[in-house]
């Protein structure tokens, strides 16, 4: 603390406050010398001009020459004549810039208004739409590309990473897709029992948990889960893949990224997904006809008979006509978002979250036209 207390000394000769500076001003001693600076002019000084004495500095860099300049402004701030005296003739070039340097109140910026904020943040959000919409695309061109390439050379196909991935994207998500489609069916019929109820018609809780499951809520819940669980598996691992230029070695050595990484992924969700969707109606039906029964005093064989009267096989196909096209959006969303990582753990965890986000948006966006389009035609 003495060496640091020499750095810079106070006294004040009559009316004047005489600032004396010396020994090393440069970057080494800077947190030093700034806390001097700081506490400098909040003595009680009975001065009426500064003189900051410099004779005795024996080394200077543009931070020490920051803060003499830093003394005599504060002084000048405070009404109060400030002049340095004793520079060494070398340092009175730094000196100079650094007294002209930043003088200037900075710009405030513009205010905007609510208007114009809305309107541009509704163009950048069309903006980045529109460049998603064509990286899918071009995603999906190029799968198509690869698709038929590897149609007439069936050989090349990597069929064991499909199996791999199949078992990841399918076997494993069983359990879970039976756990959450089966209280689903369950929350579905107790609701539709309780309510139902007021009115006498308790038997069409049958009607709306087999119409209701089959055509919407079971490839609806199954794609957010895929979405959720493989979707953002995906992104993180081709993103990780980027990170660590394994798609470059790859290309390095003759191969195509979307052949041996994208297309064994795209395969594998395009099948499992019909197949979940279908384990996941079935686990809604039990489900509801299991509260049907305990809850709702309906036995089970009439609710399989009342179930049969309600429930055509373009019910049953509705749904699962959908899956696939889920499947590849979701593919190729999180395809997307993979590729699109850059060199660092923080784009990996936004580009995985965006991926989840928008796959399970375009999902219901999918099957509300989906609902739309058999509505037009009398399915």
């Amino acid at each position: 603390m003495a060496a640091a207390a020499a750095l810079l000394d106070a006294r004040v000769v009559g009316r004047t406050l005489v600032l004396d500076a010396g020994g090393p001003w440069v970057a080494a001693e800077a947190s030093h010398i700034e806390a001097l600076v700081e506490n400098i002019y909040k003595r009680a000084y009975t001065a009426e001009e500064v003189n900051i004495n410099v004779s005795q500095v024996e080394r200077l860099d543009s931070v020490g020459a920051w803060l003499i300049e830093r003394l005599r402004r504060t002084a000048a701030e405070a009404n109060l004549k400030a002049e340095i005296k004793g520079l060494n003739p070398r340092y009175k070039i730094l000196l100079d810039e650094v007294a002209i340097s930043n003088k200037e109140p900075p710009h405030p910026h513009p205010k905007k208004k609510a208007l114009h904020d809305a309107i541009e943040h509704f163009g950048e959000t069309v903006a980045v739409a529109g460049q998603d919409f064509y990286a899918i695309m071009q995603m999906l061109g190029s799968i198509v590309v690869v698709a038929g390439r590897v149609a007439f050379t069936p050989l090349t196909l990597r069929f064991t990473s499909v199996v791999h991935h199949l078992d990841r994207v399918c076997y494993r998500a069983v359990p879970i897709i039976l756990l959450i489609n089966f209280l689903i069916g369950c929350i579905l019929a107790q609701q539709g029992i309780f309510h139902f109820r007021r009115f006498g018609a308790e038997t069409f809780v049958v009607d709306m948990v087999g119409i209701l499951v089959l055509r919407e809520v079971g490839v609806l819940i199954v794609s957010i889960m895929v979405a959720g669980r493989s979707g953002s598996a995906y992104t993180a691992e081709l993103g990780s893949m980027k990170m660590r230029e394994e798609m470059d070695a790859l290309r390095v050595m003759g191969f195509d990224p979307v052949e041996v990484l994208i297309l064994p992924r795209m395969i594998a969700l395009i099948i499992a997904l019909p197949l979940l969707t279908f384990i996941g109606s079935m686990a809604a039906l039990f489900g509801g006809g299991l509260v049907s029964w305990l809850y709702g005093g309906f036995p089970p064989e009439v609710f399989i008979e009342r179930l049969r009267e309600a429930i055509t096989m373009d019910t049953f196909r509705v749904g699962l006509i959908k899956a696939p096209f889920m499947a590849l959006i979701i593919g190729l969303v999180a395809c997307v978002e993979g590729l699109r990582v850059e060199g660092s753990a923080e784009s990996l965890g936004e580009h995985t979250t965006s991926s989840v986000v928008k796959a399970i948006f375009l999902v219901i966006v999918i099957d509300g036209f989906f609902a739309v389009f058999f509505a037009a035609i009398g399915v």
